[in-house]
């Protein structure tokens, strides 16, 4: 920016994005303070380095802004856990089930356990059909 570009000459594009031309890094420097705006290296790798004539302030906002924005946008996708009991009662289960609904439109993913105590180990197929009653209750 200004006065930390290194080179001698620049190609200049002006605060439009139109082709000024290339220019001697002084007289570049000169042309964005008569504008009011600072003189920014976008490509320092071309030869000679592409300036732009910008609010240099304002290009920096719209940057972080940029960055919130897809910061916003990639947040990872959380595993909730609902865990249910194979002789729940019939309040109990619609509220749970009503508790997945809402993690699942919030957009987590959800994981639900059946826990089972004793002996209720010996009937696998009570937990089933907890498992398939909440996967009927959430399609609908």
């Amino acid at each position: 920016m200004n006065d930390r570009i290194r080179s001698r000459e620049v190609r200049l594009v002006g605060p439009e994005g139109d082709q000024i031309g290339i220019r001697p890094l002084p007289e570049a420097i000169a042309m964005a303070r008569d504008l009011g705006f600072d003189l920014v290296e976008v490509a320092d790798k071309a030869d000679p380095p592409v300036c732009r004539i910008m609010d240099y302030g304002k290009y920096k906002y719209e940057q972080s802004q940029r960055a919130k924005e897809s910061r916003k946008k990639s947040t990872h996708i959380l595993v909730k856990e609902m865990k249910y009991r194979p002789k729940i009662g019939p309040g109990d289960f619609a509220t749970k089930t009503r508790k997945v609904e809402e993690f699942l439109g919030d957009g987590s993913k959800v994981k639900v356990t059946i826990m089972f105590r004793g002996r209720e180990m010996q009937h696998p197929e009570l937990g089933r059909r907890i498992l398939d009653r909440v996967a009927e209750a959430v399609e609908h």
